[in-house]
């Protein structure tokens, strides 16, 4: 049962239930890009977003990687493990574009082979700063085992998801994971994994087919994100 509402962010309502270790999420109708400096309601959005992420959480268990994620609740909510977040952002990053060629001057689409890793410290205040791995022991609670695995699991959960959007004629180019901590102490996958957080374009074309569209004001971000889904949704 829904309870209170225990958090908002910029992409999702987080609520308490009646059980003390499960939170819904629920998805929100709205945009944003640069950390919150663009924002815009798309009715529908937060349905594309429920979807997908329920569906490469349902594969990524499947594959033995543990998440929060316990079920789909409805079109725009899930039903979680409560977890505390470690304020980390992790990207995993195929192939250059975005940040990464302004950063350092990278020719777009430069392939990093093996991919690459980086760390963000979550903070808005901050515009998320890239940071190193002693910044990432001095930020959060993290041993460096710890840290060890998260980067780990974020290039496994690479190695898994790139066959299965290649499946779909999607380049998976690059994308944003989240992880916390259980009542137990593990720490598992967590947040989401969407074209919110993930950058996908067409293997033929490089037609984008993610939250760029709406950064970039380049084509229309609930086409997109049906295409997205009608495309794992024929290979399931």
């Amino acid at each position: 049962m829904k309870k209170e509402l225990l958090y908002e962010g910029k992409a999702k309502r987080v609520y308490l239930t009646d059980q003390p270790n499960q939170l819904i999420l629920a998805y929100k109708n709205e945009a944003t890009a640069f950390n919150g400096k663009k924002k815009a309601k798309i009715l529908g959005k937060g349905r594309f977003n429920n979807l997908i992420s329920a569906y490469l959480f349902q594969y990524l268990a499947e594959h033995k990687v543990s998440s929060h994620f316990i079920k789909q609740l409805n079109e725009e909510e899930q039903l979680v493990e409560r977890t505390e977040i470690i304020p980390l952002e992790v990207v995993v990053r195929n192939l250059a574009t975005g940040s990464i060629v302004q950063r350092l001057g990278l020719k777009e689409k430069t392939v990093f082979q093996p991919a690459l890793v980086e760390l963000y410290f979550k903070d808005d205040s901050l515009d998320d700063p890239i940071i190193n791995d002693q910044h990432a022991l001095l930020l959060t609670d993290l041993t460096e085992e710890e840290l060890d695995l998260i980067k780990g699991t974020a290039l496994s959960i690479n190695q898994i998801l790139q066959p299965l959007f290649e499946k779909a004629a999607v380049r998976l180019v690059d994308f944003k994971l989240e992880f916390g901590r259980n009542q137990d102490g593990d720490i598992i996958l967590a947040d989401e994994i969407s074209p919110d957080t993930c950058r996908f374009w067409d293997m033929a074309t490089n037609e984008r087919l993610d939250k760029d569209v709406f950064r970039q004001d380049t084509g229309d971000l609930l086409t997109v994100y049906q295409e997205i889904l009608n495309r794992l949704e024929a290979i399931k």
